[in-house]
């Protein structure tokens, strides 16, 4: 996956079964990581575990961080 694409699977990351929410944020994890950029890795790990607590402020504070940082790597 391209960091574009990459934007685009994780702009599209907005409803859905919080397991499978958490599912696609492990898979944009391992691209990310793939791609050489583990500190994005670990701010989509740290998206999930506030996912799966209920903190919805931190899990789009992290996607959107994502997002950005992506978003100069194009």
């Amino acid at each position: 996956m391209s960091p574009s694409q990459l934007i685009a699977f994780l702009n599209a990351l907005n409803l859905g079964d919080v397991g499978a929410l958490g599912v696609k944020l492990e898979e944009a994890s391992t691209e990310c990581a793939r791609l050489g950029h583990e500190d994005l890795s670990v701010h989509l790990g740290q998206a999930r575990a506030a996912l799966s607590t209920g903190d919805v402020k931190t899990y789009r504070k992290r996607i959107e961080t994502v997002v950005a940082r992506l978003g100069h790597l194009r």
